[in-house]
């Protein structure tokens, strides 16, 4: 905990926030600087405890980037990451110049101090060192900010002690006693000065989510950086109040001397009040270089703290495949990632020697315009909290406050202060060091176009970045069933939950296929792999499936089948010689697949992989795991893949899923326990419901995998719908058939599918017995269409042929098909049945 809170109170660099925003802050809203500067904390305390609920649900280092993508999608979650990218590196090429001027100034070279050439090249020094700091590891770097923290505040109190005794015992002629006034913030004279005032103070704050961005490195993971977050600012505060305070009454608000509102100063007011406030003799110079050397090491631990968050932050959007994979590369013994290391500290060197080369005042304009980038990332972190945890909101008074409330509150007050200060405060042409003349729009201030141009950059970037996640998805959304046609057999509902992440996208599918006899095929699978080919590997076996299924195929014979198609599609994808492999993950598919019948309540499933279904019974409610074999992944081999049967009460409610509804668990067979007890008790109402409460209490985190439940409520076929006979094996038995078959006919009002019906049963009941013998049996279903089956003994399959003009037979299977809409034949254990389909005629128009 105490080495979170180092990191966190470090990265904001109290001494280096202060003396590089104090002048700017009394410059915009005079004596009211103290209560502005405390103001300010109220934003970043709410921010902070979305960062602690965040946390606690996704401990991940990639944090504004990641939640924002988890709570809005990838295009987001890119913008997030890149206002953090951008407010760091700016913040680093500002720190590199405080810590080059104060180098030399701590040895006396005050003039070299004051070279930009030379302070420019020190920059790059001290930026390479941190780096390479940074890169040994958090624990040595943690070692490091403890001992610079500890210097940095003893002096920080030091010097407001010594400020205030000054004022009161031997005050100097800028002194001013301490009033109540200064803090009032409605004596602030504008709301467009209290705006600019509070957006410098939320800078000073900035960086406290250092100890977040190093989460995965910290014991306690879930819990102790979100902790530290939010302790942090109010250290902070305390800290902030009180030297503000005492620097403002020692020296005042002036415009000039050591005066606060000395634009001179504006940019280091400590430069000017070290010797002021101890002394230039003895014991009092000693003091004023510690001051100054405290500011050279604030500079310096905070930007070593920049590196930590930055770096981490690309790590994970290379994870995700936000930004090239080689940024995820972690070198083995220090642990740390490489190329997101070492590339921000680059990228900081560059921007470093571009602002230095072309602007008058490289910290002024660049310190206002990281303003806006840390309102617009904290703004998105608030409002991802409050989005991310909304169906959470009402489980207890805590949650809805510290989830919901006031990190949407923070959010909104991050919203407003960036909207104000970018378009209305830094927009005017006198606002900060420079002004753009832009097309259409006239005169900008400089902070604006920066600030506004660095995030559009980001956008600009955004279709190119998110491209291959959009597309995996939009591939998965096509190829999967736009909508599950109601069935006899069962209510269905379904919940498909795509990765947060652009590595996760693209393997899952579910089905729910129409089968004859008003039997259904239920259906849902998983291509491990990810992305694209992923998507495009489930596509082809979701149709294969599809064709399987409709040729009547049992269970475990259409998964040998689909194994073969999946080994063929993975051979397919063999490399050429001297190329690299696809993924190992990319071959294995797994797969449930399950057929109810209505008309007898029975119910066969095989797997091949992946998790076994769950049955809630119709009577009871209690939920239990089905022992259903598992075979191998698809496309793997191994042994062959065994069906189960067993019967299923009306009512009943069946689970298949994909194992990604039980990623949140630690192992699979707790995933279970948890999934079990979510549908316990659930018997009646809309399973649209149940599949939407089952995923959130299952998934009310992190995705990084695509889940899928598919639900399936049992009905039995109502018997008034279903006629049966069992003939004699005698072609005189036809005559009779035929005729209760008409008069069943007639019952159902279907009088005119009387005559091919008669024709249909004739013919099938005649092959049968011709060519099998008994027993026979005969259905009749009346569904959506009129569904005429023929069950015998035999084991041969009818085949269609054209007969030729003098043949005697052959024709009755020709005649059939012309006259149903659909036929085909299943097998069973006893034999085959050869089925008809009629589609039924409209009903009559009224009137």
């Amino acid at each position: 905990m105490f080495s979170s809170v180092v990191m966190a109170l470090a990265s904001t660099g109290p001494a280096y926030s202060l003396a590089a925003t104090l002048g700017i802050i009394v410059a915009g809203v005079g004596l009211q600087s103290p209560i502005v500067t405390m103001l300010a904390f109220v934003p970043m305390l709410l921010i902070a405890y979305a960062f602690r609920e965040l946390n606690a649900s996704d401990a991940d280092c990639g944090t504004t980037f990641t939640w924002a993508t988890r709570a809005f999608g990838p295009r987001t979650g890119w913008m997030g990451g890149w206002g953090l990218i951008v407010a760091n590196i700016i913040v680093m090429a500002n720190l590199a110049t405080i810590a080059g001027s104060y180098g030399f100034r701590l040895v006396g070279l005050d003039g070299l101090g004051e070279s930009r050439f030379w302070v420019t090249v020190a920059g790059i020094v001290w930026i390479g060192l941190l780096t390479a700091i940074c890169y040994v590891g958090i624990t040595v770097s943690a070692a490091v900010q403890r001992w610079l923290l500890c210097l940095e505040v003893t002096v920080l109190l030091l010097f407001a002690a010594a400020a205030l005794v000054r004022v009161y015992t031997d005050p100097p002629p800028t002194a001013i006693h301490v009033s109540a006034s200064w803090f009032n913030p409605f004596e602030v004279s504008s709301v467009r000065a209290l705006t600019s005032g509070l957006l410098a103070g939320v800078f000073i704050y900035w960086g406290w989510d250092t100890a977040v961005s190093v989460n995965e490195e910290t014991v306690d993971s879930a819990r102790v950086p979100g902790r530290a977050a939010v302790l942090s600012p109010v250290l902070l505060l305390v800290m902030y109040g009180l030297v503000a305070t005492a620097a403002q009454s020692f020296a005042g608000v002036g415009t000039s001397g050591i005066g606060l509102g000395n634009t001179a100063h504006h940019d280091d007011v400590f430069s000017a009040l070290g010797e002021a406030v101890f002394g230039s003799g003895g014991t009092g110079l000693l003091l004023s270089r510690l001051l100054i050397l405290m500011v050279l090491t604030s500079a310096l631990a905070s930007a070593q703290t920049t590196i930590l968050p930055l770096a981490r932050t690309v790590f994970s959007m290379a994870v995700h495949k936000a930004v090239p994979a080689r940024f995820a590369r972690v070198h083995r013994r220090f642990l740390t990632p490489t190329w997101a290391t070492l590339g921000m500290g680059v990228a900081s060197v560059a921007l470093l020697v571009l602002l230095t080369s072309f602007s008058r005042n490289v910290l002024a304009d660049s310190v206002d315009s990281v303003g806006l980038a840390i309102a617009f990332q904290y703004g998105l972190t608030g409002f991802a909290c409050l989005w991310y945890h909304r169906k959470v909101l009402t489980r207890s008074p805590r949650d809805l406050i510290c989830k919901g409330v006031m990190p949407g509150l923070g959010g909104l007050l991050m919203v407003l202060l960036f909207g104000y200060a970018a378009f209305v405060v830094y927009a005017e042409p006198g606002y900060g060091a420079s002004t753009v003349d832009l097309p259409v729009v006239g005169r900008v201030g400089g902070v604006t176009v920066l600030g506004l141009g660095t995030l559009a950059i980001g956008f600009l970037l955004l279709p190119v970045v998110t491209r291959g996640h959009s597309t995996a998805l939009k591939l998965q959304r096509s190829l999967l069933p736009g909508r599950l046609p109601p069935q006899t057999a069962c209510e269905t509902a379904c919940r498909y939950l795509p990765a947060d992440n652009g590595s996760g996208v693209g393997g899952d599918w579910y089905d729910v296929i129409p089968l004859s006899g008003t039997r259904v095929g239920l259906v849902v699978g998983d291509v491990l792999g990810h992305g694209l080919p992923a998507a495009a590997t489930m596509g082809r076996l979701r149709t294969g499936l599809r064709v399987l299924a409709r040729l009547d195929l049992a269970p475990d014979e259409v998964l040998t089948r689909l194994d073969d198609l999946a080994e063929q599609t993975a051979q397919e994808r063999a490399p050429a010689p001297g190329c690299a492999p696809p993924p190992a993950d990319e071959a294995m598919v797994t797969c449930l697949y399950a057929v109810y019948d209505p008309v007898t309540g029975w119910c066969s499933m095989a797997r091949a992989g992946g998790p076994p279904p769950v049955l809630v019974a119709g009577d009871t409610g209690t939920a239990r795991v089905l022992d259903v074999p598992p075979g191998p992944p698809l496309g793997v081999g191994g042994l062959p893949y065994q069906s189960t049967e067993l019967r299923l009460a009306p009512g009943s409610v069946l689970a298949l899923f994909t194992a990604g509804l039980l990623q949140a668990a630690e192992r699979p067979d707790a995933g279970l326990r948890r999934l079990t007890d979510s549908l316990t008790g659930h018997r009646g109402g809309s399973l649209s419901e149940l599949s939407e409460q089952t995923v959130t209490a299952m998934l009310s985190g992190a995705v990084d995998e695509d889940a899928t439940l598919l639900l399936a409520r049992t009905r039995l076929l109502d018997r008034t719908r279903l006629a049966q006979w069992e003939p004699a094996a005698d072609p005189a038995a036809v005559a009779t058939l035929r005729s209760g078959v008409s008069k069943q006919l007639d019952a159902w009002g279907l009088d005119e599918l009387a005559f091919t019906t008669e024709v249909i049963v004739s013919e099938l009941v005649t092959n049968a017995i011709r060519y099998v013998g008994g027993p026979i049996q005969v259905r009749l279903i009346r569904d959506r269409t009129l569904t005429c089956e023929v069950s015998d003994t035999g084991h041969t399959t009818p085949n269609l042929r054209h007969a030729a003009s003098d043949d005697e037979g052959g024709r009755g299977l020709y005649i059939i098909a012309q006259m149903t809409h659909r036929w085909g034949t299943r097998y069973t254990a006893t034999g085959k049945v050869i089925w008809a389909e009629q589609l039924l005629p409209p009903p009559p128009v009224p009137g």
